[in-house]
């Protein structure tokens, strides 16, 4: 097993001295890896950030970095390199003498320094930027002039909170392409923090969901887009639709949804007749019923929404909620109000402890 690069050992946050906002956190980041920590407002994933950079103070557990603790250190000790959302750049300053300014801090002579800021500029695509002041250029290249500054002086971790958050789509995600790109050239671990999935799915070797304070699940991206360990998770990531089953005979994989009827499921053998669960079928794994196939329903369509590529039809499947999302050739011609046969595979559903 790869030896662990980052730990957080039962870390925990109050700021009340009563209700904990970070509640015996556990988590354990290789050397390289890019992990996110995605979740709604108010979750922890922020609060793990500042522990960790030293912003914030952990009320109880311990941080560790190549095996040695930091949990006391202080943050300009720490050797981490931070990004947030509004990019806290120099206005006074240079692009080049922004991304210098870390080096000055730890003083090193001028001439390596710029040399190694220019390097920095160059590796972000900022080479021909290097004179310009923060006022000048996009906001997409003040984030750039950022993340070189949080890398200029090689960082134990490249910490980044909601960096993208102020841009607009298209230069987001190219600059989502981006920030993989260096991340992995410099081979530096990073902790991005964001409650966009779409963002989380797109960057991250691996996705920690949190949610009250806790870690709900920590794993890859489709780990977490196809196994969720619960519905939390499975509401949170992604569209859903979350079916409440009967198990009439698990060892053979059988099942009931009250509305839509039998159902095949992978067989369940740790699972008992008569317990109750929840299945999770994302919308694009349903699809217009061809004969013979294993589970079909009804749905009575109320609203479809068009995409170009696909379109989300929204309906009712005998008394329950259903959401399908078709190709976008295979949803034309069907209207709002129509009424059509959809059916999946078996082995797409994924069953979900009863909350």
């Amino acid at each position: 097993m790869t030896k662990p690069y980052l730990e957080l050992k039962n870390l925990s946050k109050s700021y009340d001295g009563r209700s904990r906002a970070l509640d015996a956190v556990n988590l354990t980041a290789a050397k390289g890896e890019f992990i996110t920590f995605l979740g709604p407002s108010g979750s922890g994933k922020t609060t793990t950030l500042m522990l960790i950079a030293g912003f914030e103070a952990a009320t109880e557990g311990e941080i560790l970095v190549d095996g040695v603790p930091i949990t006391r250190v202080p943050p300009h000790k720490r050797g981490i390199g931070i990004v947030f959302q509004n990019y806290a750049l120099f206005p006074h300053r240079t692009a080049l003498q922004n991304v210098m300014f870390p080096l000055q801090m730890r003083k090193m002579p001028k001439a390596r320094a710029t040399e190694k800021a220019r390097a920095m500029l160059a590796l972000v695509g900022l080479e021909r930027f290097a004179e310009r002041h923060p006022r000048e250029m996009s906001g997409g290249q003040q984030q750039r002039v950022a993340l070189a500054r949080a890398l200029v002086f090689d960082p134990a971790l490249l910490l980044l909170d909601e960096p993208l958050g102020a841009l607009d789509k298209n230069l987001r995600e190219n600059l989502q392409i981006e920030i993989k790109r260096i991340q992995r050239s410099l081979g530096v671990t990073t902790i991005f923090v964001t409650h966009d999935q779409s963002e989380a799915m797109a960057m991250s070797d691996r996705i920690v969901v949190f949610e009250g304070g806790r870690i709900q699940q920590a794993g890859t991206p489709l780990q977490v887009y196809d196994r969720p360990v619960n519905e939390f998770v499975a509401r949170f990531v992604g569209d859903s639709n979350l079916l409440p089953l009967h198990l009439t005979d698990p060892a053979s994989g059988l099942g009931e949804i009250a509305g839509i009827g039998p159902v095949r499921l992978p067989p369940q053998p740790a699972r008992q007749p008569g317990e109750r669960a929840t299945l999770l079928l994302r919308p694009e794994v349903l699809g217009l019923a061809q004969p013979g196939a294993s589970n079909t329903c009804r749905m009575r369509v109320e609203t479809v929404v068009h995409f170009g590529d696909s379109a989300l039809l929204i309906g009712d499947a005998g008394g329950t909620a259903l959401r399908a999302r078709l190709p976008g050739q295979a949803a034309q011609g069907i209207s709002e109000r129509a009424e059509i046969a959809l059916s999946w595979n078996p082995a797409a559903g994924h069953l979900i402890p009863a909350a």
